[in-house]
């Protein structure tokens, strides 16, 4: 490869790290992005999980045959290793598509079983580099999880599409009557279990007697839910899942409004529902949703790391 467009990584990279390295720093973030796709030739994205990089390429037509590649990352990972101060075999690499949403987030890569404990807002959550397309801990919602936290106290907490449960743990830190969580996966319900076990005790939080981890699919479950329960509900499906253990398949814009109307009969009036999406071009359909308030929140739940670089929606509907 040519050495200014070598040059051009580096000086970017160096100018962006140590933007965002100095705002982790000031808010005692030790997970988060450092670069997105910032030049076309270099298709990466780069984050920071505590003492270890996650090095995600974003699959392209490079031109490149394998041996050429292979030298290509060869002279990158040098780079990247010296301007984060982190060893190179402390690199975690992955291959990955840029998708339109988190449809493919139950895909298994590989059988490492690599899990580390990070911390983030006083809380801790495995993570895992290697094994699965997405790390365990979507740091995008850091803000969003922080909400979440400040409003759960004495309330009866619903976390669908639980993933690996981030929201569940700060729910219970944040002192919730009780958390129920649920994913079609075993394996991220499990995930959730260790998660959730990592931070108990938690100071001021729920007790394990009132923490319900449910094996399900979400659209069958809201149909059984009882009316007017929750206080507070969280919601970041997939955009589009069609997995065999599921009734019918889920397609988020077309069956949002649906999804939305059936978890607003679960709740009490005046309950707080977050919801969001990784889909593009997603557009509400407000008028179909019988929420008393509905405020898109986007902005406000964007971090530091991801300012002009998240493709995702966040809405906070009140019933």
């Amino acid at each position: 490869m040519a050495d200014d467009k070598i040059e051009m990584f580096s000086n970017r990279l160096t100018k962006v790290f140590r933007h965002i390295s100095k705002q982790a720093r000031r808010q005692a973030v030790s997970c988060y992005r450092v670069y997105d796709h910032d030049l076309p030739e270099f298709p990466f994205c780069i984050e920071i999980y505590g003492d270890r990089i996650y090095l995600a390429e974003y699959k392209r037509r490079h031109g490149m045959d394998d041996e050429a590649h292979e030298a290509w990352l060869d002279e990158c990972l040098p780079v990247i290793s010296r301007i984060l101060q982190i060893p190179e075999d402390r690199i975690y690499l992955r291959q990955r598509q840029r998708k339109a949403g988190r449809h493919g987030q139950y895909e298994k890569l590989a059988s490492e079983q690599e899990f580390f404990i990070v911390e983030e807002g006083g809380l801790k959550f495995k993570v895992n580099l290697i094994d699965y397309l997405d790390t365990g801990l979507f740091l995008d919602h850091r803000i969003t999880r922080g909400m979440v936290r400040e409003e759960a106290r004495d309330k009866q907490v619903l976390n669908l599409f639980c993933y690996t449960g981030s929201f569940s743990v700060y729910a219970a830190a944040g002192g919730a009557a009780g958390v129920t969580s649920v994913d079609l996966s075993k394996t991220y319900l499990a995930w959730a279990e260790e998660n959730w076990s990592l931070n108990r005790p938690a100071e001021g939080g729920t007790a394990d007697g009132n923490s319900i981890f449910v094996h399900a699919d979400v659209k069958q479950y809201l149909e059984e839910l009882p009316p007017d329960f929750f206080d507070l509900v969280i919601m970041d499906p997939p955009t589009f899942s069609n997995s065999k253990r599921m009734k019918d398949f889920l397609d988020i814009q077309r069956d949002h409004a649906e999804l939305l109307n059936q978890t607003l009969r679960a709740m009490k009036p005046g309950g707080i529902l977050y919801f969001s999406t990784n889909f593009r071009k997603f557009q509400l359909e407000a008028e179909k949703i019988g929420a008393s308030s509905i405020k898109d929140i986007t902005k406000t739940t964007t971090p530091f790391d991801f300012e002009g670089k998240l493709y995702r929606w966040c809405y906070r509907l009140i019933k």
